[in-house]
């Protein structure tokens, strides 16, 4: 009988190096001279990061400082699902950024897809917020990695775990 292998298509992040990032943009955005004195108030949760500034020029700016920060700690910018940025009321821009934690079900479709369609030796099944992918060689699971991570139609960054 031929051994399977498999892989799970997961997306996660390690949501300290986040912190992290934030803690450094927080520091950077206070200190920079187009910024200073403009009462930029950034904040994180678990769920998503907020930016409040007074116009869209300084909200683009603290998005390309964090986007800076998340990249040098091995972040995928990708996990920021950047809202319309909206009056806040008193002059003020606001800006939400969802993070993206999980692999949602049209994501997880649209790489099913992607396998099924230029893999026929390797299958994809969705189990919960992730995709596991089959195949009886290593080769071909390590094929769909290199194709998955190129892809544009993939809005969100991919990691593979439980190699097998």
């Amino acid at each position: 009988m031929a051994s399977y292998h498999s892989m799970d298509i997961v997306v996660a992040f390690d949501m300290q190096e986040m912190k992290n990032a934030v803690d450094q943009c927080k520091r950077e955005a206070l200190n920079r001279y187009d910024l200073k004195n403009s009462n930029i108030e950034i904040d994180l949760t678990d769920t998503e990061f907020k930016v409040n500034a007074e116009n869209e020029f300084q909200i683009e700016a603290v998005h390309d400082i964090l986007c800076k920060k998340m990249t040098g700690r091995n972040l995928s910018p990708r996990i920021l699902d950047r809202q319309k940025i909206k009056e806040a009321g008193g002059m003020r821009m606001r800006q939400t950024m969802k993070l993206m934690k999980v692999l949602d079900q049209e994501n997880a479709k649209v790489v099913s897809k992607l396998i099924k369609d230029n893999f026929p030796k390797a299958k994809g099944s969705i189990q919960g917020d992730a995709v596991r992918v089959t195949s009886k060689s290593i080769d071909d699971l390590q094929s769909v990695m290199g194709f998955l991570r190129v892809r544009p139609e993939i809005k969100v960054p991919l990691q593979f775990t439980n190699y097998r």
